[in-house]
């Protein structure tokens, strides 16, 4: 299957993602994710090429929407152009203030009071509402799923068509309702404007890390005298191999590896955390970083469009398509909404046209009915919530791979912590070591053991012993949880790891060396214990959260550091089949969050029913976590908790206002306690209201 992204404009709420979505899957797309919110569309096939590509354009233009060459629609403009409801609001405005004047006593007899008049300044009104909503509203409802514009096209109608009746057959002052109609679609533009401002404010912290992307950078090439030059590329242009120029106050353009120089780096734009660091020659830096003191020469890693801040701005696009469960009901609703509102106000003409005996105020409600019902409110209650959390969420260094996972963490009863590289360093000094071989042979046989493996007490050894005489194997197999086994041309075993793996009867060494199952030596090293590891195991065992220790080293080591930060649940020497045991044991008790360096936890990680892993910058699309800790950040685990819970609160409060609205509105409409023009407005301010309880995200304390 292949995996593809497109960007559609023109989406209005939930039903037109609806709409999308529905027509891609009936022309066999697979995993469907529409944001109505940016415009993102996710979505598998089995074959995307240019053709499949271009039919799909033409399906989604007929549903009324665009799809737009990403790239493009990511350029903004040195003067962008104005809001289209913003515009439309403008120019309905005019002709709407005029025909309001009507409605004044003192303006009861006079020229304003023209039918005729009132129908040349309501016609301009009414063509401008109908070519936006009139359109949208028949594409949508011929392809089987009527969204709101149905409402509002549908309401507007029905007044002008009234007035217009009454105009032609002279019926008077009171058979005229032109006003309406041009109240209805000016304020229902005005309220889309709204929305508009609102919604997108709540994708600020996404598009400020897309602003972070660096757009130029200074490439170093050498002339036929291989001479030094320098030249401004795009940096978009830039692949993997190129030599780059960074000055003091400019930004890393790709991934790179320093080749010459040092300098500072505030690389806050991926870990959240804004004092500098100190980067030498060798070490990797990440593109969109800011180098504020020194200069350096780096080697792209990586074109920009694959480095790790296109990959978390990616991440997170995805994830905001996604839709937890607690959304699956208010779409349901969505997609009988219309309808629904439909069949209620023609209800609510007949039976109020049956009591009161008068057809213009029946009218009036049944209008009023269909421009305050808001299918949207309901629609965007999750993405409006999910964008502000996530968008938060990733400015600090937290990534949600889906959506699922924050819905989750609201119902975490216990955190599993794996020891080696979580709640200690994993940056181990070897204090010592003790071998019945002479010293160079027994670190050369070591040596060549651990350099086949990428755990932390292994490449610990092979930094500190690094320059012994290196040892070829005749095999070599790296048993993952447990040690390195390998054979010499002679045949004989040896094998480095655990106790249990090495067959000795010993303790209190982290790694022992056994030759044809007999003990030769082992090696001694300290770890020392994260220091933010104590405040997070306290912050969660004050949130009533219980925290177990789960790791494959030794009994007396692991139940040491459990001592230390006040764990109470200890598994020590577990294997990763042990550790997934575990775990099935753990999410029995309740649901279950693992936290881990993703090396030999993966397993486990992806067990748990949230698999949290500490990442380093060049491990950020980790398959087996729900949620990934940028630059090994443990401290940020409350605030990956704490947001996905109060964006979970945030979504249940957008969706209780969302039916509330609807539940009150709808009544209060039909019994006639609202005119058409305050329905329209009403309707409006409900997404608004929406949006701003989602902004709340950005500043509400979540630990």
């Amino acid at each position: 299957m292949e995996a593809v992204n497109l960007k559609v404009k023109g989406m209005t709420c939930s039903n037109c993602a609806l709409s999308v979505s529905k027509y891609l899957e009936k022309q066999g797309m697979q995993n469907v994710k529409v944001n109505p919110i940016d415009g993102d569309v996710h979505f598998e096939a089995e074959k995307f090429d240019q053709a499949e590509q271009t039919q799909l354009s033409k399906g989604i233009a007929s549903l009324g929407y665009e799809v737009v060459d990403e790239k493009l629609a990511a350029v903004v403009p040195a003067r962008p152009p104005m809001n289209k409801y913003l515009r439309y609001t403008l120019l309905c405005l005019p002709f709407t203030l005029v025909l309001m004047l009507h409605m004044l006593p003192a303006m009861h007899d006079s020229w304003i009071n023209n039918p005729w008049l009132q129908l040349a300044l309501c016609l301009p009104v009414y063509i401008i509402g109908m070519y936006h909503f009139g359109t949208s509203a028949v594409r949508s409802t011929l392809h089987g799923m009527p969204n709101m514009n149905v409402l509002v096209a549908v309401g507007a109608t029905a007044a002008f068509v009234y007035s217009l009746i009454g105009a032609i057959r002279g019926m008077g002052h009171d058979y005229l309702f032109f006003e309406t109609t041009a109240t209805i679609i000016t304020l229902v533009f005005f309220g889309n404007y709204l929305e508009d401002v609102s919604i997108n404010s709540t994708q600020q912290q996404l598009n400020a890390l897309a602003k972070q992307q660096p757009s130029m950078a200074n490439m170093i090439a050498f002339d036929d005298k291989y001479q030094e030059q320098i030249f401004a590329v795009e940096a978009a242009n830039l692949k993997s191999g190129d030599l780059v120029l960074i000055k003091n106050g400019e930004q890393v353009p790709a991934d790179a590896k320093i080749l010459s120089g040092d300098g500072m780096l505030n690389e806050a734009v991926v870990t959240g955390e804004s004092v500098p660091v100190r980067k030498t020659a060798k070490d990797k830096i990440i593109g969109g970083s800011l180098l504020v003191d020194g200069i350096l020469r780096a080697q792209v890693l990586h074109s920009p469009k694959e480095g790790i801040l296109a990959n978390i701005i990616d991440l997170v696009k995805k994830a905001q398509g996604d839709k937890p469960p607690i959304q699956r009901l208010a779409d349901r609703i969505s997609a009988i909404f219309v309808p629904t509102v439909i069949g209620i106000a023609l209800l609510t003409f007949i039976i109020n046209y049956v009591v009161l005996h008068d057809f213009t105020p029946a009218l009036m409600r049944a209008i009023a009915v269909l421009v305050i019902s808001c299918p949207c409110a309901m629609g965007l209650a999750t993405p409006a919530a999910i964008a502000v959390g996530l968008g938060r969420a990733a400015k600090n260094g937290v990534l949600f791979r889906n959506a699922q996972s924050l819905e989750i963490f609201k119902q975490i009863k216990q955190v599993v912590f794996d020891k080696t590289g979580t709640l200690t360093t994993g940056a181990f000094s070897i204090n010592g070591f003790d071998t019945t071989l002479p010293e160079e042979e027994f670190k050369s046989i070591v040596w060549s053991l651990e350099k086949y493996s990428n755990h932390p007490l292994a490449k610990s050894i092979t930094t500190h012993w690094k320059g012994a005489t290196e040892i070829r194997w005749a095999s070599v197999e790296e048993i993952k949880g447990s040690g390195i086994r390998a054979t010499n041309k002679s045949g004989d075993e040896f094998r480095a790891g655990s106790a249990a793996f090495a067959g000795v009867n010993k303790s209190g060494a982290a790694v022992y060396l056994t030759r044809n199952a007999e003990y030769i030596g082992s090696v001694n090293l300290a770890d020392e214990i994260r220091p933010e590891a104590p405040e997070v195991i306290n912050y969660l065992h004050s949130k009533g959260i219980v925290t177990v220790l789960l790791s494959g080293d030794s009994t007396d080591k692991v139940q040491a550091l459990a001592d230390k930060l006040q764990i109470k649940k200890v598994y020590a020497q577990q294997s990763p089949a042990d550790k997934l045991t575990v775990i099935d044991t753990l999410k029995a008790a309740g649901p279950t969050a693992m936290v881990g360096d993703g090396i030999n936890d993966a397993p486990a990680l992806a067990k748990a029913d949230v698999g949290i892993s500490l990442s380093d910058s060049s491990q950020v699309a980790m398959q087996t976590a729900d949620v990934v800790l940028m630059n090994n950040g443990l401290k940020q685990l409350p605030l990956a908790l704490g947001l996905g819970l109060h964006t979970m609160k945030t979504i249940r409060g957008n969706l209780f206002w969302a039916f509330a609205y609807n539940v009150v509105a709808i009544p209060i409409a039909a019994f006639g306690f609202l005119t058409p023009g305050v329905a329209a407005l009403a309707m409006g301010l409900s997404d608004v209201v929406l949006a701003l309880n989602s902004g709340r995200l950005y500043v509400k304390k979540v630990t």
